[in-house]
């Protein structure tokens, strides 16, 4: 049997199962073998170790995963695929189809049912575009046992991951995924990989977790909320997003702290590296400006 990820073997599951795609959500088959080898190497799979899999579509990537890992759970939100993928993904014995929303799923438990035992575990996949940012945070913010996020997302949003301080994609997103991972771009898609073929071009990336993060701060959830304020207007300076942020009238106290911390209150949220927001949030703690 011909791999799945080729236009004729995509086209005739399709055809076969009387599939229709909702653009509502995001469905984009990949139907380029060499991209996903290129997915699945940056991965670093192995008999040992597991893979979690999230929107397996007609399961391409699925069928790549069950070959190199030794478990793999794909978690799919369209109830229409779930006999597509059981189907085609029968000849596997290691895969485990999963009908929920991911952004509603007890990654912690599925981590205990499916991949006790295990050396490690990789969340591999095609994002929906859609909701590539709140899946992304879910599986930071939840603190799970991950290895590597190996993922494909519109390119935009994979530059903005990478991008360091002082450029336009420097951001929110930049500062928490680095907080948390290390992210390297793999390669950039084309549209014509994809079947239909999206309107933008697609990125792989990388994000390596690392075994702490990126900086030491005592309150992790202030942390990001004196990153979320520095950006509130991107083109405003640090000055008056923050006093925005803990009041106009202590702004004299804010231009103490920003000082202290060796910060011109005239620089923008784009500027400052993360260590530079970790001193910037203990000193406003410090000073009583926030708790």
């Amino acid at each position: 049997m011909a791999d799945i990820a080729t236009p004729t073997r995509t086209k005739d599951i399709i055809r076969k199962h009387g599939f229709t795609f909702k653009k509502s959500l995001g469905q984009n088959f990949l139907i380029d073998k060499n991209i996903l080898d290129k997915i699945v190497e940056a991965a670093g799979l192995s008999a040992s170790k597991g893979a979690l899999e999230i929107g397996p579509g007609v399961g391409a990537l699925t069928e790549r995963l069950a070959q190199e890992a030794g478990r793999v759970a794909a978690i799919e939100i369209d109830n229409r695929l779930i006999p597509i993928l059981k189907d085609v993904l029968a000849p596997y014995d290691n895969v485990a189809v999963v009908h929920a929303d991911v952004l509603k799923t007890d990654l912690r438990l599925l981590w205990q049912e499916r991949f006790a035992g295990t050396d490690g575990v990789s969340v591999v996949a095609n994002l929906p575009y859609y909701v590539t940012t709140p899946i992304i945070m879910r599986l930071l913010e939840e603190h799970l046992p991950l290895e590597n996020i190996v993922v494909m997302v519109q390119k935009e949003v994979a530059e903005r991951m990478a991008a360091k301080p002082g450029g336009k994609d420097y951001g929110t997103l930049s500062i928490a995924v680095q907080y948390y991972c290390e992210p390297e771009l793999v390669c950039i898609v084309p549209s014509g990989a994809f079947m239909p073929a999206p309107n933008v071009d697609s990125a792989v990336i990388k994000l390596a977790r690392r075994p702490a993060p990126a900086v030491s701060v005592t309150d992790e959830e202030r942390y990001f909320r004196v990153v979320h304020a520095a950006f509130a207007q991107r083109r405003k300076t640090l000055n008056n997003n923050l006093a925005a942020f803990v009041g106009k009238e202590r702004k004299g106290e804010l231009g103490a702290v920003l000082e202290g911390c060796g910060i011109d209150p005239a620089r923008r949220g784009e500027t400052l590296s993360l260590q530079e927001f970790a001193l910037l949030a203990e000193g406003l703690a410090k000073a009583e400006l926030i708790t």
